[in-house]
């Protein structure tokens, strides 16, 4: 029985990992975008980037710091429970970024925001109770 359970518990863990490096790929290449990109090329992919500049700037930083919250607190277990703080925060920025196009009525990008919020509340669960990462002594 202990050895079905340490499988179970290894699949849950590479599992997570691998969630954890696509979803912080995935907000580290929008984040990047949205930090880096100049405005007036942005505009053109993020009309709101005109009218918001300093939020569209700080939602960027925000998905790069999140990004690496999900990746390095847990590789270097020092703090490994900011990786699930950070899971918690980008499931939530998604949750408000779904209300955010509800409003706008831009139903397309909807479906995104579920699927990564999805994503990062599966991976703070994970992180919490199936396969945590303890700090190093």
């Amino acid at each position: 029985m202990t050895t079905e359970k340490s499988k179970k518990s290894k699949t849950w863990h590479v599992a997570l990992w691998i969630a954890q490096i696509l979803l912080a790929g995935m907000f580290f290449m929008v984040g990047f975008t949205k930090t880096f990109t100049p405005l007036p090329e942005l505009t053109q992919s993020i009309p709101i980037a005109a009218d918001m500049p300093v939020l569209i700037r700080f939602i960027g930083i925000s998905e790069l710091a999140g990004g690496i919250g999900l990746l390095l607190p847990a590789a270097l277990r020092v703090l490994p429970r900011l990786t699930v703080t950070a899971a918690y925060a980008l499931g939530l920025v998604m949750v408000l970024a779904l209300l955010f196009h509800a409003w706008r009525g831009e139903y397309p990008a909807i479906p995104t925001n579920i699927v990564l919020a999805a994503v990062a509340f599966l991976i703070a669960w994970g992180r919490t109770s199936k396969a945590p990462i303890t700090a190093k002594a």
